[in-house]
Formats: C-alpha cells, structure tokens, sequence
C-alpha cells in the first residue's frame, strides 16, 4: 500500500459483474461516503451495465461525472465510452474454451432453464460443464440470453 492510498476499502460486485471500490482513511468517513454515495453508485453502475449490454432504453441521460467525482474529493481527468463491442456481455462467463454461451430454454427436464453453456464441440472430452443459473436467483431475473431454445 502506498502512503498516499486509503487504508480502508470495500469492493462491491453487482448482479452483471461491474465493480465499485470506495476507499476511507477511516470507519467514520467509510460510513459517510456510503451514506453519500449509495444514489450516485446505483445511477452510475446502471449506466454502465446498460452500455455494456448496448441497450439505452431504461437509463436515464448519463448522471453529472463532476458531481460523482466531488463526492469522491476526486478529479475528473478525461472521459470516454467503449463501444459494447469491446466487452462481452454483461454476464459472460469464460471457460478454457472461451466466452460461454448464455442459453435461455423454454423447456427443459424441470422445465425453463437459463445458463451459461461451454462454447467446445459436442462430445469434446474436455468440454466443460454447464453453469446454470438458478431460478429465483437475482442472476436470472437479469440474465441476458445469447440464444433462446424452444
């Protein structure tokens, strides 16, 4: 840790996979910048998986960057947004293989079904094995399926 970084720190993940650090130099203003920043962080992550998924139509215009960053007591040094292309969908899980395939079937042996599926060939001995996303799980209300099978 240098001297110039904060002792205290808290990483977030939310559903789709984005992370949020805030960074404290003690209990009393971690308290304070969560309490502060709860709003900002939610708009700000909501943002951001939405661009991730290349979809605008539930996100409001992008919040004040400035008005972020003063909470922060941080510097606003440039700003850019990537194309979606850049990253795989919000969500995407790899294997040895590659990007797993996010299937969403209507009709499975229990039923519908959504998971992430290994991009190997049929009957590849080293195939991985399916991750699937359990029902009632915040994963499958906002799981974004590659293919839908009938």
């Amino acid at each position: 840790m240098t001297h110039s970084e904060a002792p205290i720190s808290i990483t977030v993940k939310s559903a789709a996979g984005s992370l949020v650090t805030l960074r404290a130099s003690n209990a009393e203003e971690l308290d304070q910048v969560v309490a502060l920043s709860i709003a900002s962080l939610s708009s700000a992550v909501t943002e951001l998986e939405a661009a991730v998924r290349g979809t605008n139509a539930a996100v409001p215009p992008s919040p004040a960057i400035a008005s972020i960053a003063s909470q922060f007591g941080a510097t606003v040094i440039g700003e850019s947004v990537l194309p979606p292309s850049v990253f795989p969908g919000a969500g995407a899980r790899n294997c040895p293989h590659g990007t797993m395939t996010r299937i969403h079937g209507l009709t499975g042996k229990f039923g519908p079904y959504k998971g992430h599926f290994c991009p190997a060939k049929q009957g590849d001995m080293t195939k991985c094995t399916t991750v699937y996303v359990k029902a009632g799980s915040p994963e499958f209300a906002t799981f974004t399926a590659d293919q839908t099978k009938v």
